[in-house]
């Protein structure tokens, strides 16, 4: 089953792909003019890849976990996905993490790839599961 994450921000929504349940790699993050834009690439991506399911970070904890959880549900229901499921995974700590994780690998900019990288690790937990 093809795979895909996304981790959506305010700025970017960082993206991460399975196709074969076992190897996850970050794609390019999409860089968020409006909502709409956004919706469009990110359901054009999931189109060109042919993904079968979503894994939609979600963040359950914390002081803005409700506020920020209304945005992402929101902003997925933009997504007006017919033929792909729909999962949410708790995303607690993913950026925390991503940055862990690249520390020394590259530099830390506002290019989206700890956006993808933090889609990679809400992925690879989904699969844990």
């Amino acid at each position: 089953m093809k795979l895909a994450c996304i981790d959506v921000g305010l700025k970017r929504i960082g993206i991460a792909i399975c196709l074969d349940n076992k190897i996850i790699l970050p794609q390019n993050a999409i860089l968020r003019k409006n909502r709409n834009q956004a919706a469009r690439d990110i359901k054009l991506f999931l189109n060109e890849w042919e993904i079968e399911k979503l894994i939609v970070g979600l963040p359950l904890h914390g002081s803005s976990s409700e506020e920020m959880g209304r945005r992402v549900k929101h902003f997925v229901s933009l997504l007006e996905l017919d033929n792909i499921e729909i999962v949410y995974q708790d995303e607690q700590n993913s950026s925390l993490e991503a940055k862990e994780r690249t520390a020394g690998v590259f530099k830390h900019s506002k290019d989206g790839r700890i956006d993808s990288m933090a889609a990679s690790i809400i992925l690879e937990r989904y699969l844990k599961k």
